[in-house]
């Protein structure tokens, strides 16, 4: 049986370069689980093996809020890549996990992550996402270009301004958020507007309405 699906795989940037791996993967497991809490999967979030994790979503909107919500959620100074297709999934067989799952749908994103690993080692050093399907191509690029928007605009955020981003998008009230950081409401307010994640937020709630 097979249906169409967005796969996620994501990978840890520079993991060797982490001097505590094990703190760093537990540190991930904790986000993640966040995040499946606040955009649920066909498959949640999981580690599979070396520094990779890997999920699935019913529709391209619900993938793309996701690895929103995961990249504001990471841990500071933890980075990491995510590589997002669209495209059938099958299950062929049983493992120790699990389904076994083979399809276009992983094909692709492995071949988006790879192409955001490309990308942001020479003209996009921002980037951190990318999206690959074998459908329409204008769809395929509507969505790329709001993934280097998107992440070029994360990237740029303190780690305030991700977290105060990554609440208001699980539905916080700002005068919550401003308790949480021992700053003013008017504050809260002020860093969602000028560190754009308040855009983000909206191109996000956008897209995830029409895809």
């Amino acid at each position: 049986m097979s249906s169409e699906r967005a796969a996620v795989i994501v990978d840890i940037v520079d993991s060797k370069k982490i001097a505590d791996r094990q703190q760093t993967q537990a540190a991930l497991e904790r986000a993640f689980a966040g995040v499946d809490e606040l955009v649920p999967g066909t498959e949640p979030l999981v580690a599979t093996v070396g520094d990779e994790f890997q999920a699935v979503y019913p529709t391209l909107g619900s993938a793309l809020e996701a690895t929103l919500a995961a990249r504001l959620a990471l841990p500071e100074g933890v980075d990491c890549r995510f590589g997002v297709g669209w495209g059938e999934l099958r299950e062929v067989g049983r493992g120790t996990r699990g389904a076994v799952q083979d399809g276009s749908a992983w094909w692709h994103a492995r071949a988006a992550i790879e192409e955001a690993h490309e990308r942001e080692d020479s003209r996009t050093p921002t980037l951190r996402s990318w999206f690959a399907s074998e459908g329409d191509p204008r769809l395929t690029a509507t969505v790329n270009a709001y993934l280097l928007t998107r992440d070029h605009v994360v990237s740029a955020m303190s780690p305030r301004a991700r977290r105060l981003t990554y609440g208001t998008l699980q539905g916080r009230v700002q005068s919550e958020l401003a308790e949480r950081e021992g700053i003013s409401q008017g504050a809260v307010s002020q860093s969602l507007r000028r560190s754009g994640g308040m855009s983000v937020l909206t191109a996000t709630a956008a897209l995830k309405a029409a895809l």
